[in-house]
């Protein structure tokens, strides 16, 4: 094990690759059939997969953004990987062709990553980035998929309403937030977390500087290389190929994978309007709304969390005491086959609880935490 930090009791500090020590999470390589090195962290020994993709902002990685559900669900029935996709964490930067970090790149390391490891079927979640590769892998082989769990992100272009900014939320809890360019430093590692983490408690020291060594790692490898970012949404100026690859538009409202999203009513980062609005489009998804949570959720809130994702991959769906937690949405009707009916029946949908925080709060008796 690496040196102790006693900045926090919570963490034991950085190992020897630079990352955190999570007690039941264990640092894992492989070999990918593009000559990657991968490298991922685990937990649990025996069940069933689920692969976990973590955000898109530097720093970014499986232990950065699951180190608080990887090792519980580990410790629940479930194998469970966190890989470091391209451009992140200790992904491999010994080639240029490692290094792409676009839509279809990122699609195709997490097929690669799972036929590496042998993994025929599996739960998927992703959160921000991640959720957006997740959706899309699953557009792409659903045939792979058992159930998807999104978290805070873009779901494609189904969603015709204009995209909602954090200056114009009626939700975010810093609607003056802007997230600067990173530039290499602790302090402005710690600033763009503060746009994705709610609970400040969550901000480790020990985190912030895991997160500058990956970082300035991958942007030094990049460097000078002109590169296709990935992308949320299918322009007019997307390439025919590409937009078959990335589009919802029609294919998403017709899977028949069980499907949830947790959107925190705080985020900064995308607000929570724009989850509104994919909640309005995309019929056969659950969404939900936690209270007191921001874009990384997992982070925010992980008890409540924890406890839909293991009853969602688990059961098939949420138990209801576990679904009015988490601020189960009432914007349209509540799905059968995904959230556990109570005896008295589901409360009938209501839009407009959600004009404000207040009268959301107020008119489903939530209590804010102290």
């Amino acid at each position: 094990m690496g040196m102790e930090l006693e900045q926090d009791p919570r963490s034991v500090g950085l190992t020897e690759e630079g990352i955190l020590h999570i007690p039941g999470l264990l640092s894992r390589w492989v070999r990918l059939e593009n000559g990657a090195l991968a490298h991922y962290v685990t937990s649990g020994e025996t069940g069933p997969a689920v692969i976990l993709l973590h955000g898109g902002i530097d720093g970014s990685s499986g232990t950065a953004g699951w180190r608080f559900m990887a090792p519980f669900l580990g410790a629940s029935g479930f194998r469970v990987y966190a890989p470091d996709r391209p451009g992140f964490g200790l992904a491999d930067t010994s080639k240029r062709e490692y290094l792409e970090w676009n839509n279809k790149a990122q699609i195709d390391f997490i097929r690669m990553f799972a036929d590496a490891l042998g993994i025929e079927q599996f739960h998927i979640s992703g959160n921000s980035m991640g959720c957006v590769h997740a959706y899309q892998f699953l557009l792409n082989h659903p045939e792979r998929v058992l159930s998807a769990a999104f978290i805070a992100g873009a779901l494609g272009d189904i969603v015709e309403a204009s995209y909602v900014a954090t200056k114009d939320s009626q939700f975010a809890s810093n609607p003056g937030h802007v997230d600067p360019p990173y530039d290499g430093t602790a302090e402005s590692m710690k600033t763009l977390m503060e746009g994705i983490i709610y609970e400040p408690k969550a901000i480790w020291p020990e985190l912030i500087e895991m997160r500058v060594i990956a970082a300035n790692k991958q942007i030094e490898a990049r460097r000078g290389l002109e590169q296709e970012r990935h992308t949320f949404m299918v322009g007019p100026d997307t390439p025919p190929n590409t937009a078959q690859l990335l589009s919802s538009k029609n294919r998403i409202d017709k899977l028949t994978t069980p499907m949830i999203c947790l959107y925190g009513l705080q985020d900064v980062s995308v607000p929570v309007e724009n989850g509104f609005n994919q909640d309005d489009a995309i019929p056969n998804i659950q969404f939900f709304f936690p209270d007191e949570c921001g874009h990384q959720g997992q982070t925010d809130q992980p008890d409540m969390f924890n406890t839909v994702f293991l009853e969602f991959f688990r059961d098939g769906k949420v138990t209801w005491d576990s679904a009015q937690w988490a601020g189960v949405s009432r914007r349209k009707p509540i799905n059968p086959e995904l959230v556990e009916q109570p005896p008295a029946g589901f409360p009938a949908p209501d839009r407009s609880l959600y004009d404000s925080l207040e009268k959301l709060r107020a008119g489903l008796g939530r209590q804010v935490r102290s």
